[in-house]
């Protein structure tokens, strides 16, 4: 067990500025209007520092920045950017615990889960993109013998991106590796419930990157967020985020005809066959493990598994397991590496899923564990905790089609394969599902039978760098990750070239 010391505490690795203003051209600017919020730690709900509250004059200084940096940026060549991308990750390897411990207190969850993924994750993307780039080819077609079709791919310029609060460092990295890989400027807006992690890797990076090159506008999305989605001076808008505002979002940049990504949310189902508890073996040890991935992170995770079906056939037995394994999800300070859940990202968010513990038990669902906020004492009192909860009940309830963004699972049962995939698909979302069974031939029809971008399968709550991830319906457009990244931040140039010194004769 490792316990690092709180950041700005004795024997802390990490320490904050006091003050985050905005980062623009290569360096920190004040607010144009001069105003300020306070950021409170979900660990112990007390503020750590105050970040620049940024306006839409902010955005235009931004974008003015990114537009004087873009065309340098984009005749660099790939290998010189995929090598600077390498030396940010390198960077980021050397500091891995410092961010670890930075994000840990900024997001409330367990540094555990930053020092084993957030950050590793992290880290791999940077490099995963630098050699994507690196193999990426343009394409040349014979249409005859005097002419010839080249395509070459070039960097969209500008591009806005606008990041969650939930992986503060790794939904931005998901974003600007390939972005940057790619040879665009970038105006980058943080999440307001969680700015700081960014400034704190930036602070480790930044001499890395051309000025401007990188820019990045704190502040609140009607006041920064809106006015930079909806600018006709970027060339792509990238969000993550939850679905109503990935609608505003797409009414912003459809004015100007500006292409988006979003990644919105979702509301997973996890499917236990009955075949997984033919045996008490280490398979069904794994599947227990993934019942109670819903917990990972708190649940603040858009794929988080929160709706478990089970076939009837051991639905009792295998239930009751997966409760003893969830009550068995230490609690604790987020900064202990022993700790599995930490605290919520905010106070609204605390409030939000407390809301839905209440419409659980009204709409007459069953508590099986949990259901209660957790008042801690000592130096975590006033943290935003919840209890691992399970409900049972049935689809059609809110908290089965709701996205609660927290430590809930919703249970029921199914009765067969064509069961199962109905439950499934009963859903406005479409971004992840979990499919859990020994045999071949079931896993491979359930994946293709459920709607959704990813179906983990004998797994969950894996992101590895070369599998693309995102999702169908109300869950978003476009994908993360996956070398098929640098397509949504680039066009494509077709040159097509006559050789031929002989006219056509068409006039």
């Amino acid at each position: 067990m490792t316990r690092y010391a709180a950041p700005g505490t004795e024997g802390a690795i990490v320490s904050y500025q006091t003050r985050y203003d905005h980062f623009i051209g290569g360096a920190y600017v004040p607010p144009a209007r001069g105003r300020y919020f306070e950021n409170p730690s979900p660990v112990n709900g007390q503020s750590f520092t105050e970040v620049a509250r940024g306006t839409a004059e902010d955005v235009e200084r931004a974008l003015d920045a990114a537009h004087a940096a873009a065309p340098a940026w984009g005749r660099t060549s790939a290998a010189a950017r995929a090598d600077i991308l390498l030396r940010i990750a390198d960077r980021m390897e050397a500091n891995l615990e410092k961010l670890a411990v930075a994000e840990s207190w900024e997001n409330g969850k367990p540094v555990r889960e930053t020092l084993a993924a957030d950050i590793p994750l992290a880290i791999d993307h940077f490099r995963y993109f630098a050699g994507a780039v690196r193999a990426q080819e343009g394409t040349l077609a014979e249409i005859d013998e005097d002419t010839v079709a080249y395509h070459f791919h070039e960097p969209l310029g500008v591009v806005a991106q606008i990041i969650p609060w939930n992986f503060p460092i790794l939904m931005a990295v998901w974003k600007l590796a390939p972005a940057l890989a790619a040879g665009n400027a970038v105006v980058l807006k943080p999440a307001e419930q969680t700015p700081v992690s960014i400034h704190y890797w930036l602070s480790l990076v930044s001499d890395l990157l051309p000025p401007g090159v990188l820019n990045i506008v704190n502040g609140f999305g009607v006041e920064a967020g809106k006015p930079l989605a909806s600018s006709p001076r970027v060339a792509k808008v990238a969000f993550t985020g939850e679905t109503t505002t990935g609608r505003l979002i797409m009414q912003y940049a459809s004015e100007n005809i500006t292409p988006v990504t979003l990644e919105l949310g979702g509301k997973s189902p996890n499917i236990f066959f009955d075949d997984v508890s033919r045996s008490r073996d280490d398979f069904h040890t794994k599947a227990l493990e993934g019942f109670a991935m819903f917990a990972l992170n708190q649940g603040e995770v858009c794929t988080c598994p929160s709706r478990a079906l089970i076939q009837r056939g051991h639905y009792g037995d295998f239930l009751a397991a997966a409760v003893e394994r969830t009550e068995r999800i230490v609690a604790g300070h987020p900064l202990d590496t022993d700790t599995m859940i930490g605290a919520q990202a905010s106070s609204d968010q605390l409030e939000k899923i407390l809301s839905y513990l209440d419409i659980g038990r009204q709409e007459g669902a069953k508590v099986l564990t949990g259901g209660e906020r957790v008042e801690h004492g000592g130096e975590l009192r006033g943290g935003y905790y919840v209890q691992p909860t399970i409900f049972e009940g049935d689809n059609g309830m809110r908290i089965f089609q709701e996205e609660i963004f927290g430590p809930v699972v919703s249970v029921t049962s199914f009765d067969g394969f064509d069961d199962a995939v109905k439950i499934a698909n009963d859903t406005l979302y479409g971004l992840g599902a979990g499919v859990w069974t020994r045999d071949a031939n079931t896993a491979y029809r359930a994946g293709r039978a459920i709607q959704a971008g990813r179906v983990w399968t004998n797994c969950y709550h894996a992101y590895p760098a070369h599998a693309a991830f995102g999702g169908y319906k109300g869950s978003g457009i476009g994908r993360e990750t996956h070398k098929m990244m640098l397509d949504h931040y680039q066009q494509t140039k077709n040159l097509l070239v006559s050789y031929s010194a002989k006219e056509v004769g068409f006039f």
